[in-house]
Parts: C-alpha cells; structure tokens; sequence
C-alpha cells in the first residue's frame, strides 16, 4: 500500500502566520472589526468563515464569503516576495519523495493561496495533489480535508502522518486515523501534546525522511 505525508501549509511549510496576522488586521479596518493577537492564534487554522462568524456574529452569508475572500487577497498583497520555507522542511519533503512516499498539501486556506505558495517556492514538482479550503465542506478539526487528501494520493490513512502546528489540526490528523508530527511554530509543546499528537519538534531540521517511515511503521 502507498504511504502518504500530508502537509499542512501555514506554520509547517511557511512560516506565514504574521502575514496572515496582518491580512486579518487590514480586513478588520475595512469592515469594522477588531483581531487581536489572542483571537488570532486560537482560530489560527481554522477556515475563515468560521472565524469570520465568531467576530461578526450577525455577518450574512455573502459578507462573510465577500470579507474572507478579501482577505485572502489581501494576504497574497502583504506576502508576495516575502515567503520562504522553513527550516529543515524543502530538504524533508524531498527526502520522503526519494522514499516513495506520495506528498499531499492539506490545508485550511483556499485552493489559490495554496498555489501562491507553490508558486513562491518553486516547490510544484514535489507534491501529488493539493487540498484546500473549497474541496471540503467541514474545516478543522473535522478530519475531511486530511482525509480527501489521503484519498487523492491514493493511501489509506493508517499510512498516512500529517505535518501539522495546529491545535485544530493535530486533533483533525488524529481524528482521522492518522499519525502526527507537530512543529512548535505557533503553539507550545504542551497545548500540542494535549492535541495528541504523537512526536513535537520545534523545527523539522530534528526529523529525517527515514525516522517519519519508521514512524509509519511504527518503529520509530
């Protein structure tokens, strides 16, 4: 059977959680809201609709898709030239390819800033498939979109793990039947661990493409 790693993007490829920050902030000055730094590392990961409800309680249907459209845009503006992967991950990804593995995007942020990302770093021949936001009706921590993505590389999710720094995230992965290699680039060790994920590194220059198959295996 295939073996899968499923990748999410924000805060596990790229470290882009100030420039979505920011997104945020700018959509808020357009419409009327206020995001703090609290509110935005506890949604962070989850879809923006949902967000979106949780600050404007009384948003209709299409503000909400209207303003999380926007600020999608306005997060490719504040992004644009500014994105680099991080550490230990372009060298990681190219090493589970080399193992066989298939390779899988699978993220919360629409479809189109995921090809922004590729795009930025030149990464499109490494990955088998991409989901995003539009390819699954429920965000995480439903475990459809790490699901959808196993299914489209064509490996159960028993042998799949899943590259997370969520909380939402970690706990869709584990929802899901999955293992889970949490980074520390947004939560702590503690809160990850709670999430359960199964091994915590602070940056994935810890971890070779070997020790993840041992993982799958379960024999790391």
């Amino acid at each position: 059977m295939d073996r899968g790693a499923l990748f999410d993007l924000d805060g596990v490829i790229v470290d882009s959680s100030q420039f979505h920050y920011e997104s945020w902030v700018k959509l808020g000055e357009e419409v009327g809201f206020v995001m703090t730094h609290e509110f935005f590392r506890k949604t962070f990961g989850q879809r923006n609709d949902l967000i979106i409800r949780q600050l404007v309680p009384n948003a209709t249907d299409e503000q909400i898709a209207k303003w999380g459209a926007r600020k999608e845009e306005l997060y490719r503006e504040v992004a644009r030239g500014r994105l680099v992967p991080l550490p230990g991950v372009m060298e990681l990804i190219r090493g589970l390819k080399e193992l066989g593995l298939k390779l899988a995007i699978a993220s919360s942020t629409p479809r189109i800033n995921i090809a922004f990302a590729i795009e930025q770093l030149s990464m499109g021949e490494l990955f088998d498939n991409f989901v995003g936001a539009e390819d699954v009706k429920h965000g995480k921590p439903d475990p459809e979109v790490f699901l959808t993505a196993a299914q489209r590389i064509g490996a159960p999710p028993e042998r799949c793990v899943v590259f997370e720094d969520a909380i939402a995230g970690v706990i869709a992965a584990k929802r899901g039947g999955m293992k889970c290699i949490a980074v520390t680039t947004t939560n702590p060790r503690k809160a990850l661990e709670e999430a359960g994920a199964d091994l915590i590194v602070d940056s994935l220059t810890e971890i070779s493409s070997h020790k993840v198959a041992s993982l799958l295996e379960g024999s790391y």
